[in-house]
C-alpha cells in the first residue's frame, strides 16, 4: 500500500511523526511525503524534520506566501501532478491548512481516496480559513479520522456515513507521549531563556484573526506586557506575527515580554512542560498545554477543543481589550482542571495504519 502525505506545516510536521513511525512499524506501507513549502524557512520546518525523525520529503514545492486562494490553487496545481506521478493507493492530509485543503481537492478530483487526519472538528466560525479547509476537507475524504467524541458528532451531523468515520484518537498524544522523556533529557529549556521553571507565561501568537487585526493584536500585546510586570513572559514569535508587531509599531509596546526566536519542537515542549500558564491562540498548543497538566488561556473567540474548556483546563477570551486578557492569565495560575482523558490512549498512529489497511482491503474484496 502506497500512501501520499501530505505536510506543509508544523502541526502537521508534530502530527505525522507518531504515523510515519507506525508506517515504518508495520512493513507493508511506503510512505511518500509530499512538502507544500506553507511553512518553508528553517525554524518553522527543516528543525522538525531533523528532531522528529520525519523522512526527508520525497517532493518539496516551495509555495508560500500569497493570498488564501493564490496559495491554495498553486498547491492544488502542484500536488495534482505529485499524484499523477506517484499513483497513491491514498492521499492522507493533517489539520486545517492551506496545504490540508489542496491535497484533498487535488486527490479528490483525480479519484483517489483521501484519509484526513483530525477530521470533525468544528469552530463553527465560517469566517475562519481553517473552518471551511477543515469542513471541505471531511466532505472529500473516504476515511475520517477523528480524535474525539465531538468531533465523530459533528461528522454524523452534518450526514456524513459512519462508515467513513474511525474514532482513533489524538496524534499529537502520541508525539508527546513519543519524544517528552527525550524532551526531559535535555534539561531546563526555562533556564536557557532565564526564567524560572513554573514560574512564567508561555505565549505564542500566529493565527491571522489577531496577527492582522490591530486592536486584537495591540489588545494581546498590551495584555502580555501587562502580566510580565510581575509573572515574565516569554514570546516565540511566528515570522507573520514580528512582521504585523512593525507594520502597526507595536515592539515599543512590549515592556519586559522576552522575544524569542521560533523554536524547535523539544525545546517548545520543555518550555511547556515547566510554564506556569500557556496562553496561546493555536489549536494544537491547547492540546498541548493539557497533556503536560499545566493552564491554557486561548486567545480566541471560540475553540474546537471544547472540552478542555467544559474540564476547566482552557479558558476562553475575546482578545479585544488588554485586562480582561491579562486577568484570565492570571487568573489561571495555580489552578487545575478536571481529570479527563479525552484524545485516545496514545495510540492512534497505530489505529489510523491498521484503518488505513482495513479500508485498502475491503476495496480489493469487491
Amino acid at each position: 500500500m502506497r500512501v501520499l502525505t501530505v505536510l506543509g506545516a508544523r502541526p502537521q510536521f508534530i502530527k505525522a511523526a507518531s504515523v510515519s513511525r507506525a508506517m515504518l512499524r508495520a512493513g507493508e506501507v511506503e510512505e511518500v511525503i509530499a512538502h507544500t513549502g506553507q511553512h518553508h524557512d528553517a525554524a518553522m520546518s527543516d528543525i522538525f524534520f531533523d528532531e522528529l525523525g520525519l523522512p526527508a520529503p520525497h517532493h518539496h514545492l516551495g509555495i508560500a506566501g500569497g493570498s488564501h486562494g493564490e496559495m491554495t490553487g498553486r498547491m492544488l496545481a502542484a500536488l495534482e501532478r505529485v499524484i499523477q506521478e506517484e499513483r497513491p493507493d491514498w492521499v492522507m492530509v493533517y489539520g486545517d491548512t492551506n496545504s490540508t485543503l489542496a491535497g484533498a481537492l487535488a486527490a479528490a478530483k483525480l479519484h483517489v481516496p483521501v484519509a484526513h487526519v483530525e477530521a470533525g472538528l468544528r469552530s463553527f466560525n465560517r469566517r475562519m480559513p481553517e473552518e471551511i479547509n477543515r469542513v471541505l476537507t471531511d466532505h472529500c475524504a473516504e476515511l475520517l479520522l477523528t480524535p474525539t467524541d465531538a468531533a465523530t458528532r459533528h461528522l454524523l451531523d452534518e450526514g456524513l456515513p459512519e462508515a467513513r468515520i474511525a474514532q482513533v484518537g489524538d496524534v499529537m498524544y502520541d508525539t508527546v507521549l513519543m519524544f517528552g522523556e527525550l524532551a526531559a533529557r535535555g534539561g531546563s529549556a526555562a533556564q536557557a531563556f532565564g526564567v524560572e521553571p513554573g514560574r512564567y507565561v508561555l505565549a505564542t501568537i500566529h493565527r491571522q484573526e489577531n496577527t492582522d487585526d490591530e486592536q486584537r493584536l495591540t489588545a494581546i500585546v498590551d495584555a502580555l506586557a501587562a502580566v510580565a510586570r510581575d509573572l515574565p513572559v516569554l514570546l516565540p514569535l511566528h515570522p507573520r506575527t514580528r512582521k504585523q508587531f512593525k507594520a502597526f509599531g507595536l515592539e515599543g509596546r512590549l515592556g519586559s515580554v522576552k522575544i524569542a526566536e521560533p523554536l524547535g519542537y523539544l525545546e517548545m515542549v520543555g518550555l511547556q512542560r515547566d510554564a506556569a500558564v500557556i496562553a496561546t491562540d493555536s489549536g494544537g498548543v491547547q492540546k498541548e498545554a493539557f497533556f503536560h497538566g499545566v493552564p491554557c488561556v486561548t486567545l480566541r473567540d471560540e475553540t474546537e477543543w471544547v472540552e478542555l474548556v467544559d474540564a476547566g483546563w482552557n479558558r476562553l477570551i475575546s482578545p479585544l481589550d488588554s485586562a480582561p486578557i491579562a486577568d484570565a492569565i492570571v487568573a489561571a495560575v495555580g489552578t487545575t482542571g478536571a481529570a479527563i482523558a479525552p484524545y485516545g490512549s496514545g495510540d492512534a498512529a497505530e489505529r489510523i495504519v491498521l484503518r488505513l489497511q482495513a479500508h485498502a482491503g475491503a476495496e480489493v474484496a469487491e
